[in-house]
Parts: structure tokens; sequence; C-alpha cells
């Protein structure tokens, strides 16, 4: 018995050393750590645990860490530059990392101004083009006739392959006065160059208008431009004039909207919907949350909205959240199929990092991501001017307007 008590002694012992040791030897670089090497460990846990993909695309993403703390990293850029390289490996555009301006950029953009031409961007998964998702209205962009998918082949004469994401945007950025030569590439056309003149920016999200049915009642038109801060409180108060002016009925214009800001278009969705489920959405865990409606509508007048192909994101989650609880009907055409969740974080520098962390569904569980939603009447329509929307020349108006006419009877 005493031996036995010994041999379990000494185990005991035997595994306690070899823990301590292990602990030492895994501790000890990790308190050693530069601020280089600290920023990208940030980066990395953040993804390691909100990422919506537990695979990390398919490969083993703590051998990455260690191979990406291996690296020289003489500075910060040289840091920057490590972590872009670490999220490439996730083949996810939305996953991306932002520097000090570029975070800074990014809040003045959703708080509801900004300095540049006017342009929504994306990189389209399947081709690694960037890609026009639509133009701010009265924007230097959409002035030089700039329309959702045309392709950005070049920003001042460099190549866009050379660029990130928000590396694109922040060239396209810049002093107000100040020219951004584009080359664009559109459908079978010859690539064309585009010089812009960058201006100030108020990203006013709401144009209201009071039209006329074909049977004479007043209609309110809303032109929805995004998703920012605004978009609600704008759009409240547009819809309460409209009904001041005697609006028996509305339309929603969501086309070319890129989308924004998710609250916000909870926030917009509920001042439509009495009550129901406006989005789902669900982790890498399959965990699903939702946003409810809870009976506060500004108006529960008929409701018909437009959606186009440049009809993203948030857009998205508000044109199915009408759609799939019966309060309003979708005309237009099948929108862009953006159905991702992104989280903003701060890093310990001021820099910034962008998670997809989730995904959207519908009320009726529809997944929005690379499929978009199908509207009830199918228009297909040209690129228009702006002084052709919501007129005689917008077939896809036109046919909101009949539409709209039949629900108000």
């Amino acid at each position: 018995m005493e031996f036995m008590h010994k041999r379990i002694f000494k185990l005991g012992l035997l595994l306690f050393l070899t823990a301590w040791m292990s602990f030492c030897s895994f501790s000890q670089p990790i308190m050693a750590l530069t601020e280089e090497q600290q920023l990208i460990s940030q980066v990395w846990r953040i993804v390691n645990r909100t990422y919506v993909d537990e695979t990390f695309n398919h490969q083993n993403w703590h051998s990455l860490l260690v191979k990406t703390l291996k690296q020289q990293l003489p500075d910060r850029k040289a840091a920057y530059a490590v972590i872009q390289n670490m999220l490439k490996t996730l083949d996810d555009p939305f996953t991306r990392f932002l520097d000090p301006e570029q975070y800074r950029s990014l809040q003045v953009n959703t708080s509801g101004e900004l300095t540049g031409i006017g342009l929504q961007i994306a990189l389209n998964p399947k081709t690694g083009k960037l890609e026009v998702i639509s133009t701010i209205t009265g924007s230097p962009a959409e002035k030089a006739g700039l329309r959702p998918y045309d392709r950005i082949i070049e920003i001042g004469g460099v190549p866009i392959e050379e660029f990130t994401l928000d590396e694109a945007a922040n060239r396209m950025r810049g002093p107000i006065g100040s020219l951004v030569t584009l080359l664009v590439e559109r459908d079978e056309e010859e690539h064309k160059k585009v010089i812009i003149v960058r201006d100030h920016i108020t990203l006013n999200p709401v144009i209201e208008q009071l039209k006329s049915s074909p049977q004479g009642l007043p209609i309110g038109y809303l032109r929805l431009t995004q998703f920012n801060a605004n978009a609600a409180k704008d759009l409240t108060k547009a819809i309460a004039n409209l009904g001041k002016k005697g609006a028996a009925g509305y339309i929603l214009d969501l086309r070319n909207n890129p989308g924004g800001l998710l609250q916000s278009s909870v926030e917009v969705a509920r001042l439509w919907l009495n009550f129901g489920t406006i989005v789902y959405t669900t982790n890498r865990r399959g965990i699903l949350d939702s946003f409810e409606s809870f009976g506060t509508v500004v108006t529960q007048d008929p409701l018909v909205v437009l959606v186009n192909e440049g009809t993203a994101s948030a857009s998205e989650i508000l044109a199915g959240a009408l759609q799939d609880n019966g309060r309003a009907q979708l005309v237009g055409e099948t929108t862009f199929g953006k159905g991702l969740v992104q989280s903003l974080f701060e890093l310990r520098d001021g820099s910034g990092l962008a998670v997809t962390t989730a995904k959207y569904e519908t009320p009726k569980h529809h997944n929005i991501n690379k499929l978009g939603i199908k509207p009830d009447k199918l228009v297909h329509q040209a690129a228009l001017q702006n002084n052709q929307i919501a007129t005689s020349e917008d077939l896809q108006y036109e046919a909101a307007l009949e539409l709209l006419k039949k629900l108000m009877l």
C-alpha cells in the first residue's frame, strides 16, 4: 500500500510539473508581446469569438495566429498589413480592418454626413470586382452618371486590385473641390473615364412628395436613400407631413438604397407594422435572435414598396418584414442579396474591426444572402435620371401606383 501511495504521489507531481512547464512555456511569450503583436492578438480573439463561420473558411485559425505572430513587425503599419492578410484568409469582403482614419470616417458616414463623391460600393464576392451599389441622391457621383452595378476598374489611375474595399473608399474621399478620376466598366460598353469633383454630402435619407393617383386621390411618395441614424426620425416627420396634406396611401421607394444600420431598419419597420417579427438573426451556433414590432405605427394606410437590384442589406430587412407580414406588396426587381450582419469593434489603438457575426432571415425564415427578395410584381426598369424618378417615365413607379389604387379601393 505504501508503494502505491508513493507511485500516485510521484505521478501527481510529474503531472503538476508538466502542466506548470507547459503553462510557463505558453505564458512567457504572451507576457512579452509587443504593442503590434497585442493588436494582432486582439483582432484574432474578436474574430475567434464572434465570426459567423466556426470553420473560419475551413482553416486552423489558431495555427494562423501562431504563424502571424512570428512575422517581423517593425511598426504599426506593418501590423495593419499583417492583420489585413490574416482577415483575407476568411474570404469574406465584409470582415475587414479599418485604420483609425477609416474607422472615424465610417462613424461619420452612419451619423449623417461626409465629404467625397457620394458612392456606395461593395466587392462582388463572385467576381472580386468593385461594384457600385448606389449613388447618394444629389451627389457628385449621381451627377456624373454612375449607376448600380457599374464596375470601378481604376481610381486615380491605380488598378483596383491594389486596394482593399476600405482603401478604395478612402481614395474616393477627399477635400471639397478636389478631383478624383475613375475608370468605369459597364456591361459590354467600352471602359469610360469619369472625372468627379468632390463635395460636401449631407445624408438626408428621406425625400417626400405629395402625388396623385389616377383617380385623383393624394398619394404620399417617400424615397428612403439610406438607413443612417436619422432615417426613422426623418421618415416619421415625412409621413406626418404627408398625412396632414391628405395622403390616403403611400409608396415607399427603397430602390438603390444600400442599407446601413440594422437598428435603423428595425425602427423604420416599426413605423409601419403594428406587430410581428421584423427579422431573425442566426449566429454560428444556430441561435436565433429576433426583433419585433409592438404597435407604435405612424400610419395604417395602404403601402407599396419599390425595390430593385440596388436594394441591399438593411433595405432588404425592411422589405422582407413588410412583405412577410402582409403589410405591403413589393414592386420592381429582385433585391441585391446581402443578408449578413456586421458588428463593429474599436481596437486598442483607435482602429476598428468590422466582423460578420450573423446572418439575416426574413420573418418567414427566407435566407436573404446571395438570393435577395423577389417582388410580388416583377417590373424591369432601365436606369433613370434623377428627374425621371417617380414620373410617368418610371415604369416601376407607374406599376406601384396601379397596385396602390387597387389597395385603396
